[in-house]
């Protein structure tokens, strides 16, 4: 079984006497589907519900409407007004409705308490009921309680729940008892114990069912409204549906990707999307939690992209689908701070779309053009032909780069990292400390020097495999001038696409870099390669032949081949590998696009034509 499954065949319910009980967190996706699970194996005779029988025909009333969101409220003898969404996935309110639809009795027996204060309990991640079961998740809360004292509100509503769950015992021999998850070590301590009746409220004056307001349904739902929609749709499924927090997470971001790409016309890759749940998921276990909230998602969002793709992850993910224009009920909206949320608030500063197309004055560099078609390509010779220095001092500053990366790389591979013990070393070991510290153990870092330095350097953009052979024009260049190297490449045909009068537009398929200048020789027709098979093992051969130093970079999509490796051992040089996806795809883009000159005099105005 996956890390993400739930397992059917565990039980979803703790059976106590004739009771099965289903201790839950409120409003909860995976507390809902729980319920349905634990009604579908126990197959109860009667339902039985933590809340007061005073609301009792309210929120019958309340659950038919669903998916229609309702509201019940009153107002208390003090004047404060209580409210009560009714939300699809709310465990207490997904029992009732089980019970409505198989015709099942559905008790009220919790005590109504007024004036009763407002907790922030700290309580588990529901995620963890999917990887260790009810029982366990229960059990290890139960025993987190113990040594706290009961508030007396509580006490006073667990004794009442155990006689009245005392009286449905003898009437009923299967009785499903879903009730809070807070109440469940009280509960389980007053079931134990003979209980008076309690002297409580049957009825209260007031008691109004209203409709939920559209908008307020985007900003008091206790789950996210995207998850209570799908929750909504999937739960006429027989066995009850497996569904995922985290799956959906993912759905939602990625159909908010589709919505930005329309709505924005940029895309929002793989990579991004993957970034965004790792930075959502390692801010929600900063906040203690398995799994983030909407606010941690949307934040993400907003950081892995803009406040446009921000607002279209809260857009979609806030938007419950069954909505009416006409309820037949007072409409009633309500806020965060009505029902005391702990909410937190996030400004989006989004870019809109200009509706109304103007003419802009744009400072447009006009490019030269043929005075006739044919004329640049018939003035081609070809014969004295050159590099343009801009794109030169381009290739030299990759060159430095891909060197410098390829010594961090072999440093990387040098590093030596252990557990502390009496040695600093060359200092801490952050990442590796970080990620193992539930052991409580710093580990530090060695250092160890890299003999030798990166000499040659071997790009290969295009091993040029196919059929048809899209790199033919092989050349090696020698350096310039003395900060100049010296090149063997291969490339797209000089003279075949021209962008101005004796500047041709080329395209490397692969390219070798060797310093210092002036020391290869004909790279291409050197019979001293002929071993090589193909146009990147003769540049791999010549890099290793020509570097001065003791490492060659070797930059390609694909690894070097074995026997390149061995080769690389009889020149006693190695081949450090850097995977073209590691370099910017705008870099790589600039550097193998250049352009071949007819001759020095054309560096005058080929600057009129590049650009």
């Amino acid at each position: 079984m996956s890390p993400t499954e739930v397992n059917h065949s565990a039980p979803a319910f703790i059976p106590f006497q004739h009771l099965a009980l289903v201790p839950v967190l409120h409003g909860r996706l995976e507390c809902a589907l729980l319920v349905r699970q634990a009604f579908d194996q126990y197959q109860p005779q009667a339902v039985a519900v933590e809340l007061p029988p005073t609301v009792q025909t309210a929120v019958r009333q309340a659950v038919q409407r669903l998916p229609l969101l309702s509201v019940v409220y009153y107002e208390e003898s003090d004047g404060r007004l209580v409210y009560f969404p009714i939300e699809p996935t709310d465990p207490l309110i997904e029992a009732i409705r089980l019970g409505q639809e198989h015709s099942l009795p559905v008790h009220f027996i919790d005590r109504e308490v007024e004036g009763y204060p407002r907790l922030r309990e700290p309580l588990p991640d529901p995620y963890a009921l999917n990887q260790i079961g009810l029982r366990a998740y229960a059990d290890a809360y139960r025993q987190s309680c113990q040594g706290l004292t009961p508030k007396w509100p509580d006490v006073l509503r667990e004794q009442a729940m155990a006689y009245h769950l005392g009286e449905l015992q003898k009437r009923y021999e299967r009785l499903l008892v879903v009730f809070g998850l807070a109440h469940y070590p009280g509960l389980m301590e007053q079931l134990t114990r003979p209980q008076a009746h309690p002297l409580e409220k049957r009825k209260r004056a007031g008691v109004m069912v209203a409709h939920l307001a559209e908008d307020s349904s985007r900003e008091i739902l206790s789950e996210i409204p995207y998850l209570a929609a799908v929750y909504e749709q999937a739960r006429i499924e027989i066995p009850p549906p497996t569904l995922d927090r985290l799956q959906l997470h993912q759905q939602l971001i990625a159909e908010a990707a589709v919505r930005y790409q329309k709505n924005q016309g940029d895309g929002i890759s793989l990579t991004q999307q993957a970034i965004l749940h790792q930075f959502a998921r390692n801010y929600a276990l900063i906040q203690g939690h398995l799994t983030p909230n909407f606010y941690q998602l949307v934040v993400a969002a907003r950081g892995v992209a803009d406040d446009d793709f921000a607002y279209e992850v809260w857009d979609l993910g806030a938007t419950y689908p069954w909505q009416s224009q006409d309820p037949g009920l007072p409409v009633l909206r309500l806020t965060g701070e009505d029902l005391f949320l702990n909410q937190k608030r996030i400004r989006f500063q989004r870019r809109f779309r200009q509706t109304r197309r103007r003419l802009v004055p744009m400072p447009v560099r006009a490019r030269p053009r043929e005075a006739r078609p044919g004329q640049w390509r018939e003035a081609w010779r070809g014969t004295g032909i050159c590099s343009y220095p801009p794109e030169d001092l381009v290739i030299e500053d990759f060159g430095d780069f891909a060197r410098k990366k390829a010594m961090h790389t072999l440093s990387e591979q040098n590093r030596r990292v252990e557990p502390f013990t009496a040695s600093l070393l060359d200092g801490i070991a952050v990442r590796e400390t970080i990620r193992n510290w539930h052991e409580q153990v710093i580990y530090v870092m060695e250092e160890r020097r890299v003999p030798g330095k990166v000499g040659a350097v071997v790009t290969i953009f295009d091993p040029d495999r196919g059929a048809e052979e899209k790199y033919p024009w092989r050349v090696t260049w020698l350096g310039e001038h003395a900060q100049e190297s010296d090149m063997a490449f291969y490339a797209t045909p000089a003279g075949e696409h021209l962008v101005g009068p004796g500047i041709s537009r080329c395209k490397y398929g692969g390219f070798m870099l060797s310093y210092p200048p002036w020391r290869l020789y004909e790279v291409w027709q050197d019979a001293f390669f002929g071993i090589a098979r193909s146009k990147p093992e003769r540049l791999v051969l010549a890099a290793l032949d020509y570097s001065l130093e003791k490492h060659v970079a070797y930059i390609a999509a694909q690894p070097p081949r074995r026997r390149w490796l061995s080769w690389a051992n009889r020149y006693g040089k190695k081949l450090v590998y850097l995977p073209l996806g590691s370099f910017s795809p705008v870099t790589l883009k600039k550097i193998q696009t250049f352009h071949v000159l007819d001759g020095q005099p054309v560096r005058h105005w080929a600057g009129d034509y590049i650009w």
